[in-house]
């Protein structure tokens, strides 16, 4: 053989070679972002389960002190019920929102009862319930991260062809309801 012929023959296989590893590295790397969304709504849905199992111990709580206020009480079941019906993560956002409205609706007309307020039991469900909508907040923001990721990969050249090959497609953020971003409507009843 010419070493001409050698030369260009190491020269195809090199490209051929760096090809395949360049699609293997882009392949690999879609998957580990799609596994990554997975994953972080995974951990997202762990601390909605928690603030779940957490509202009705609020609600137990408060019922003997908030008799009147059957509406609120309506409001947040009603909410929890919403989250069971949702099948995407858009759907399951809206329902969370409708959660997180009606829980700060609760919250605030709780503020109304000094005895509820001074409640030991209350006062502990109050600070959980505020430690897992901190963490909340964090895990939604890393779940963003990692769908603006993949979202913004598989929309780019050279990633798209491999991403259309693949059938991915755009993940859904998890965006703020417009209940949430509204201050919650509280209404006090006047007692005579």
């Amino acid at each position: 053989m010419h070493p001409a012929e050698i030369l260009w023959t190491a020269v195809i296989g090199f490209v051929v070679v760096g090809s395949v590893g360049y699609f293997l590295s882009i392949y690999n790397g879609l998957i580990e972002l799609k596994n990554n969304i997975g994953r972080s709504w995974a951990n997202v849905d762990v601390l909605l389960k928690q603030r779940h199992d957490e509202l009705p111990k609020l609600v137990k709580t408060c019922e003997a002190y908030m008799q009147h206020e059957r509406a609120v009480f309506d409001r947040l079941s009603d909410a929890r019920a919403s989250v069971t019906n949702a099948r995407t993560v858009t759907q399951r956002a809206m329902a969370e929102g409708q959660v997180s409205g009606a829980l700060g609706a609760f919250m605030a007309v709780a503020e109304n009862y000094p005895d509820l307020k001074a409640d030991a039991s209350f006062k502990a469900l109050q600070q959980r319930i505020s430690e897992l909508e901190n963490a909340l907040a964090d895990r939604r923001e890393f779940y963003n991260d990692v769908v603006t990721l993949f979202n913004t990969r598989i929309e780019q050249i050279p990633d798209s062809w491999i991403a259309q090959g693949m059938h991915l497609e755009r993940a859904d953020l998890f965006r703020a309801t417009d209940a949430e971003r509204e201050d919650p409507r509280i209404e006090f009843r006047q007692t005579a």
